[in-house]
C-alpha cells in the first residue's frame, strides 16, 4: 500500500484503512506527478552510498502500491534487484506490468506481505536499501515497524522513511468561490480524520512522530532528514489538471459531512469540468508541495 504522494491522503478522512484496489489508478496517477520528487530522492541516496563505497544489490519497496516508484528504483540503482512489498495483490500485479512495460522484468519483482507481521528478514530477505513512503503510518505500532524493517538491512544499508512534508497547494489562498483558505479547511478535515485512522489501527500505540528520533530508537545511526520540493507553475497540463480533480473529488467526497454548505459548494464549482472557475479550465491552478524523506544506517 504505498501512498508515495499526496494522493492517498483523502482516504484518511473517513477514519479507516482506505480500499487500496480501488485507489489503484489515483496512486499510480498521483505517483506519476511526483516523480520528480523521487528522483531527487534517489539521487540523494545514491549520492550517499557512492560516498560510503557502498554498494546496492538489494532494494526493498515497502508499501510499493502500484510499483511507480520501484520502477523509478530500479532505473537509479542499475545493478540492483528491486522488490515491490504490499499487501494488496491487485498493486503488485499493476507493478509488474509497469516493470514489464519499461523493460525492467528482469530486476523488478513483487512480493505480497501483510504488514507488520511479515517485515521481517525471514519473509522478505535482506536489502542494501529499503525505502518505504507513507506506510509506516497506516501500522499501529509505528517503532515496532522501524525495528522490523531495520533488522532486515544488511551492514551499511540505508533505510528511507517517507513521512511528512509540506501539503499539496494548487489554489490561491482566495480562489474567488466562497471564503478563502478552503484547501487549509480541507487539511484541517483530513487531520481528524488521519487521527481517528490511527486510533482504529490494532495495537495502536501513541508515538511522538521525530522520525529521525525513532529511526535512532530502532537501532539504526546517522539518523538524519531532507525534503525535496515539486514546484508545477501555472498553468498545469491536462493531465496534472485532472490528477489534481480527481484526487479532490475524492477529498470533497469524504468531507462532505464536515464541511459547510459554501464550502461543499466552492468544491463542486472545482470539480465542474465546464466551469470556468473549475480546475479543469482556470489559468492560476499550479501543483506546490513537499516529501521529507528520513534515513538512517545499520551499522557496519
Amino acid at each position: 500500500m504505498n501512498t508515495h504522494d499526496h494522493a492517498h491522503k483523502h482516504a484518511h478522512d473517513h477514519g479507516h484503512q482506505p480500499d487500496w484496489e480501488a485507489f489503484a489508478p489515483l496512486l499510480e496517477r498521483g505517483a506519476e506527478t511526483h516523480a520528480p520528487i523521487h528522483e531527487q530522492a534517489a539521487a540523494w541516496l545514491r549520492e550517499r552510498f557512492a560516498a560510503g563505497g557502498g554498494s546496492v544489490r538489494r532494494v526493498l519497496d515497502v508499501g510499493s502500491g502500484p510499483g511507480v516508484v520501484t520502477c523509478l528504483l530500479a532505473r537509479a540503482f542499475p545493478d540492483a534487484e528491486v522488490v515491490a512489498v504490499d499487501g494488496t495483490p491487485a498493486l503488485l500485479e499493476r507493478a509488474r506490468e509497469r516493470a514489464a512495460r519499461l523493460g525492467l522484468a528482469d530486476r523488478v519483482t513483487t512480493l505480497p506481505v501483510e504488514m507488520p507481521d511479515g517485515l521481517d528478514p525471514a519473509t522478505i530477505g535482506t536489502a542494501d536499501l529499503i525505502w518505504s513512503s507513507r506506510t509506516v503510518h497506516h501500522l499501529g505500532d509505528q517503532l515496532d515497524a522501524l525495528r522490523r524493517l531495520a533488522a532486515a538491512l544488511r551492514p551499511g544499508g540505508l533505510l528511507a522513511i517517507g513521512e511528512g512534508g509540506l501539503p499539496p497547494r494548487f489554489l490561491p489562498r482566495d480562489a474567488g468561490l466562497g471564503r478563502p483558505d478552503l484547501l487549509a479547511r480541507l487539511d484541517a478535515v483530513q487531520a481528524e480524520g488521519f487521527a481517528e485512522m490511527r486510533a482504529e489501527l490494532p495495537g495502536a500505540t501513541e508515538t511522538v512522530e521525530d522520525w529521525p528520533g525513532l529511526l535512532t530508537a530502532a537501532g539504526l545511526t546517522g539518523a538524519t532528514s531532507r525534503s525535496f520540493l515539486l514546484d508545477l507553475p501555472a498553468p498545469l497540463d491536462a493531465a496534472t489538471r485532472e490528477t489534481l480533480r480527481t484526487e479532490l473529488a475524492h477529498r470533497r467526497e469524504a468531507a462532505a459531512d464536515r464541511l459547510d454548505d459554501g464550502d461543499l459548494a466552492a468544491l463542486d464549482r472545482l470539480l465542474d469540468p465546464d466551469d470556468e472557475a473549475g480546475i479543469a479550465r482556470r489559468p492560476d491552478v499550479f501543483l506546490l508541495t513537499a516529501h521529507t524523506i528520513h534515513v538512517a544506517a545499520r551499522a557496519e
